[in-house]
């Protein structure tokens, strides 16, 4: 590292608490090297009241740009100067870009990562029905990608809880962006008549809960009979790499089942593109800090 760093050494960064377990330094540092980059990542814990602080002083430092993670992303997106379409309706941002004049652009790469993680192994949603369960802040994400990206059908599911107004709020945004989208609506997930109806028509179904993540390895998001062989199912849950619903996907015989590691790939990939303007070389990431 320190022969490689000089006097026009550009910095990025990631902000966030906590932020000590995070592989991005070590998976952005690795991409620059490889890539000749003159730069440099470092990680800031940094507690949500002192966001304002070091978006200021980033600014001040004129660094290349930052990622964001919990639980900053909602005022990191109050304080940039504009939001992508995407960043905007999800009110949260995961990168800013800071641009030559100053500016800092926001913008949301989860959903970015999540749709091209489907690419990858195979599954197109432009002109697909979706199932997605969860309005949390990937759930989200998801959701506003996938209406960008010309999915016919969003159906969201989650329990009536404090949540719940988050997803109806989801649905009123897409309604109002997106004008070529033919349904998107919300559903109660207790309602296993209405799921089990939403599922049987859908090509996708999309995990957006922490449900097969420690400590609820033992949790399925919907009922396994509902599983067909036309489904393509998918999860943002990433520890275990095949959670239960993974399983019982592949049991069922349904077409794909696709874990959520590769969404941390393409979402870090696609911040990464916004920085430099290059393609991160993620193919040897995937198989350095990914295995």
């Amino acid at each position: 590292m320190e022969k490689r760093i000089t006097g026009h050494t550009r910095l990025y960064a990631l902000i966030g608490s906590p932020v000590g377990h995070s592989g991005s330094p070590a998976m952005y540092n690795y991409s620059f090297q490889k890539l000749g980059i003159d730069a440099a990542y470092l990680a800031f814990d940094v507690p949500l009241e002192k966001t304002e602080d070091a978006v200021r002083a980033f600014r001040t430092l004129h660094v290349g740009g930052f990622n964001v993670t919990m639980p900053n992303k909602t005022a990191v997106a109050q304080l940039a100067d504009r939001l992508s379409p995407a960043a905007e309706m999800v009110g949260a941002c995961n990168t800013v870009v800071v641009e030559e004049d100053g500016t800092l652009t926001g913008h949301i790469t989860d959903g970015t990562g999540f749709i091209r993680n489907l690419k990858e192994h195979g599954i197109e949603v432009a002109g697909q029905k979706i199932v997605l369960i969860g309005t949390g802040g990937a759930a989200t994400a998801i959701a506003v990608q996938a209406a960008l990206d010309g999915v016919k059908e969003i159906a969201i599911f989650n329990r009536k809880d404090e949540f719940y107004a988050n997803g109806e709020k989801t649905v009123d945004k897409i309604k109002k962006a997106v004008s070529d989208i033919e349904n998107v609506y919300i559903a109660d997930l207790d309602d296993r008549e209405e799921l089990g109806t939403a599922i049987a028509r859908s090509n996708i179904l999309i995990n957006g809960t922490r449900a097969g993540m420690s400590p609820l390895e033992d949790i399925l998001p919907i009922p396994a009979e509902f599983l067909h062989k036309d489904l393509a199912v998918a999860d943002v849950v990433y520890n275990p790499k095949e959670t239960l619903l993974l399983k019982k996907a592949k049991e069922a015989g349904c077409r794909a089942a696709v874990g959520g590691m590769g969404m941390l790939l393409w979402q870090g990939a696609a911040a990464f593109e916004l920085f430099t303007g290059q393609e991160m070389p993620a193919q040897e990431v995937m198989e350095k800090f990914f295995k």
